[in-house]
């Protein structure tokens, strides 16, 4: 199986990642069924770099419908130790434009219904999610996307639904009165996987319009959104390619140890089953 050792998945106007050479196409079947379409991996620079279209090819799935415990899974299986998460988002701020960038550092999880763990079945585990993306890369993808030339706000919170309609007004204005920065339907999930993956989360959230809290701009529309999406599509294509070749070989994160007082289950407990399909994780602690 080729191997790769940064993942990025792209979500709304970022399907492809026009900067990858030598593509390989892999499909890839996983305990959890399967991920959104095939991982495309190829050289951004000199590393070698998975993508994954978050809502399939075309655009076909729903953020409830993504099956985002196979997507993560699936880059753990390629060898991915970091992910980058490009996807649209709405501003709850008036100081964060369209075509604007979020290095999220925080989230509010108002999704309700997707599998959100990959423990269970006779195996507990608590990873902390007090700092839910990652510190060490925080900081390189805020310089990434400024060289990009767009704006890049070095932190925020996102409050992520569950779609795939937009929220009302009164739940755009009760999100900003909690202090909240962008909105969107993916990214929390996202994050407590690869958190339990131990893998290394950097979400870049690229603004496309204000959400529906602010009365002198008109409600959200798809229409409104595409325009600027292919700006921030491009944009965010180049920010990625600088980010990827900022990143050091070495990760001294939190991230990549998140399991190790994590697990509460009696190791002679663990159902062998379960020992068994959690192996690609917890393998170096359980045996």
């Amino acid at each position: 199986m080729p191997q790769a050792e940064i993942g990025v998945v792209g979500g709304s106007g970022l399907y492809h990642l026009a900067s990858q050479s030598d593509l390989q196409e892999v499909v890839l079947e996983t305990p959890w069924g399967d991920p959104s379409a095939p991982y495309r991996i190829g050289t951004v620079g000199s590393r070698r770099v998975a993508f994954l279209a978050r809502h399939g090819a075309g655009h076909r799935l729903i953020p409830a419908e993504i099956n985002f415990r196979a997507n993560i899974w699936g880059f753990r299986m390629l060898g991915v130790t970091r992910l980058i998460s490009a996807s649209a988002v709405g501003s709850l701020r008036q100081e964060l434009h369209p075509r604007h960038f979020v290095a999220v550092d925080q989230f509010i999880d108002r999704t309700h219904g997707r599998p959100a763990t990959f423990f269970g079945e006779g195996l507990v585990a608590h990873v902390s999610l007090a700092d839910p993306t990652c510190g060490e890369m925080r900081p390189l993808a805020v310089e990434a996307v400024r060289e990009a030339g767009a704006a890049c706000h070095p932190g925020g919170t996102y409050v992520c639904i569950n779609g795939p309609q937009f929220s009302t007004r009164a739940e755009s204005r009760l999100f900003a009165s909690w202090g909240a920065d962008v909105i969107g339907m993916t990214n929390m999930t996202e994050a407590r996987l690869c958190r339990e993956a131990e893998m290394c989360y950097s979400p870049l959230a690229m603004v496309t319009d204000y959400d529906c809290w602010k009365d002198d701009e008109a409600a959200v529309s798809v229409d409104a959104l595409l325009a600027v999406l292919h700006d921030n599509a491009r944009a965010a294509t180049q920010a990625i390619g600088n980010l990827v070749a900022r990143l050091p070989q070495r990760r001294d994160c939190a991230c990549s140890c998140a399991l190790e007082s994590a697990l509460i289950t009696d190791r002679a407990a663990v159902p062998g089953a379960t020992r068994e399909r959690l192996h690609l994780l917890l393998g170096r602690y359980l045996g």
